[in-house]
């Protein structure tokens, strides 16, 4: 077995010529858009990209062999290797990189799709944009639209379009008499561009025609049991090395810690595991970790290096404000692929721990909102800024006031929505805004002023997908819902998990067909509530008067004492005894709305009492 270092360029030419192919036997090639964009970013960077291997054919190790996808070999060339781990991101680099036709892959619930891919000549060179921004993935027909797929954003049919947009098409980058061509056109008439272009061409270009490949090669004395046995040993997926990863391997290969601490390296998996563990043991809202497998559900090692990022960059922001007063180009607090990247291991084993102990303080904090379980948790990503804001406030977290603040920030990222798509700006700005407004008397955080809640909205809330679904049902039971099978107390995490409490119907299913009612309001939020399984089963499929009498017997108290357990969900027990849907529609949509507004701090954008109520 050899280890090997061939060029990129060496590796995609073999793969196009067909010296390299696929044994029979691997999978069929399958990436998204977002990993071949992500995948472009690595090797544009130099980063490390993960060892490949092949196997030299002519051995006693002899498998039938097909070409890459999309290289359009002749099947009767006779390889030279067999790749036998690898293929997803050659076949990804050679589509994008080589070929002259778009790569087909897929994109949101595995759509297929075409695309072709360019690079932002501007943020390529420039040091404080993300790389994963500056690659972009362009229909077949080069035409980029705007939202909704209204108007053009960029039209990049022709090589004059794409010059102007500053856009260079990745597949021509190993073909400098097209890039020569592709050069010419984009500086021609234009000084300012040179400098520009040079920097691209260093920076970009020769950065990936140098990139080294990894590669093991298996001799073509390998024995076929032995290769069965490593392509199933080593073949992962194809998954880019992550962040995690590579910090793994860099830290293992810290020089001065281990020198500090007699030898030994630093385990970044080991020291992450164990804090996991311990979250996980105290707060199943972080969900759960495998000892041994080292599978894991919840809160991932990548929030936790965000958090961790996030202190940092806030800390060296702040030193450097406070040594350079009145600077207007400060570092920014950033948690991006970049800032984690380049995380020293001092760093790390500095804010870990303090990360760690806000991950608590979080659980504890999540725990008061009634928010107990994984399942139940509206944005696992909202605890990332959360601990970083956690670590930089240190013990006043505690305070009943800053408590109270930062319960409402919560909620109004939760019920706002505002945590759903892209995170990672929404992240730096709530650890600055939040902390300042907290400590230093700042204006509220934009999370705040930002989030909204419409009445139209609440009748649309129909699934655990939805965070504001998760919130309403917490909230419901932080503002004291009774469950009516074990009835002595208000639920609590013992009962959510102990008594199985989850958001059931209040009017069944067998209500609405018999009554032929529309049932589009069935699974609305409005019509439901937390209680037990227990409760469950005696509800049935009973219409509300007949299951109210039935739990009036089954807890041998009058129906005026247990209406007051009703009410403990904001439910008018007058509408379910008199089977009144549209009566009890109307009353609890104002109540909880009233209860949105509470934990928000601000008005909800309410209706004329017709709409969204009508049957």
């Amino acid at each position: 077995m050899a280890l090997d270092g061939p060029s990129l360029g060496k590796m995609l030419e073999d793969v196009a010529e067909g010296r390299i192919q696929l044994p029979d036997f691997q999978r069929q090639w399958k990436w998204d858009d977002d990993r071949i964009r992500a995948l472009l970013a690595t090797v544009t960077l130099d980063y490390p990209l993960g060892v490949a291997m092949t196997l030299e054919t002519g051995g006693e190790a002899q498998f039938k062999a097909r070409p890459l996808h999309g290289t359009g070999v002749d099947p009767v060339v006779v390889p030279e290797q067999l790749l036998l781990d690898g293929q997803q991101r050659l076949t990804s680099l050679f589509q994008a990189l080589k070929s002259e036709r778009p790569v087909e892959t897929t994109g949101a619930r595995n759509k297929p799709l075409r695309r072709w891919y360019y690079i932002d000549i501007a943020k390529a060179v420039d040091d404080t944009a993300d790389r994963d921004e500056a690659i972009l993935s362009v229909p077949e027909d080069r035409i980029v639209r705007g939202a909704f797929g209204r108007g053009t954003a960029w039209n990049l049919a022709t090589r004059e379009k794409e010059c102007e947009s500053g856009l260079f098409p990745l597949n021509l980058l190993f073909e400098p008499e097209q890039t020569g061509k592709w050069h010419r056109a984009y500086v021609s008439g234009a000084d300012d561009r040179w400098d520009l272009w040079s920097a691209f061409q260093a920076r970009v270009i020769d950065t990936v025609k140098g990139f080294k490949v990894p590669l093991i090669r298996l001799p073509k004395e390998t024995r076929k049991e032995a290769v069965c046995s490593v392509f199933e040993r080593v073949n992962t997926g194809g998954v880019v090395l992550n962040v995690f990863e590579l910090l793994t391997a860099t830290y293992a290969g810290d020089a001065l810690y281990a020198e500090r601490n007699g030898g030994e390296d630093f385990s970044l998996i080991e020291d992450w595991r164990a804090i996991k563990a311990a979250l996980c043991s105290d707060y199943p809202v972080f969900g759960t970790l495998d000892k041994e497998s080292g599978q894991e559900t919840g809160l991932t090692s990548l929030d936790f290096l965000q958090a961790i990022a996030l202190v940092r960059t806030y800390r060296r922001k702040r030193d450097f404000l406070a040594e350079n007063p009145g600077a207007t180009n400060p570092p920014a607090v950033s948690c991006k692929r970049r800032d984690l990247l380049h995380l020293p291991l001092a760093d790390y084993t500095q804010i870990a721990p303090k990360t760690a102990e806000a991950l608590s303080w979080v659980g504890r904090f999540l725990a008061k909102q009634h928010v107990f379980r994984e399942r139940d948790l509206p944005y696992g990503s909202q605890v990332v800024p959360l601990a970083a804001i956690g670590v930089i406030l240190g013990d006043t977290v505690e305070d009943p006031g800053v408590h109270e603040r930062l319960a409402r920030w919560y909620w109004c990222g939760v019920l706002g929505e505002l945590y759903g798509g892209v995170t990672d700006t929404r992240f730096v700005r709530d650890v600055e805004q939040v902390v300042s407004w907290i400590r230093d008397g700042g204006p509220e955080p934009d999370t705040l002023t930002e989030a909204t809640f419409q009445e139209q909205r609440l009748h649309r809330l129909s699934s655990r997908n939805s965070a504001a679904y998760k919130g309403i049902y917490a909230l419901l039971i932080k503002d004291g819902a009774i469950d009516w099978y074990f009835h002595g107390e208000p639920i609590s995490e013992q009962s959510v998990i102990g008594q199985y409490v989850d958001i059931r119907q209040v009017f069944p299913k067998t209500w609405f067909e018999h009554n032929g009612m529309d049932s589009t309001r069935m699974n609305s939020i409005v019509n439901k509530t937390p209680l037990s399984y227990r409760a469950q089963q005696i509800m049935g499929t009973s219409e509300p008067s007949a299951f109210l009498s039935s739990f009036e017997r089954h807890t041998g108290s009058p129906g005026d004492w247990f209406d007051d357990i009703v009410s403990t969900h904001l439910i008018d027990s007058k509408t379910l005894r008199t089977d009144d849907f549209e009566a009890f529609y109307r009353d609890r949509t104002v109540r909880l709305l009233g209860l949105v507004e509470r934990e928000m701090g601000k008005a909800a954008v309410r209706e004329g009492a017709s709409d969204g109520y009508a049957g």
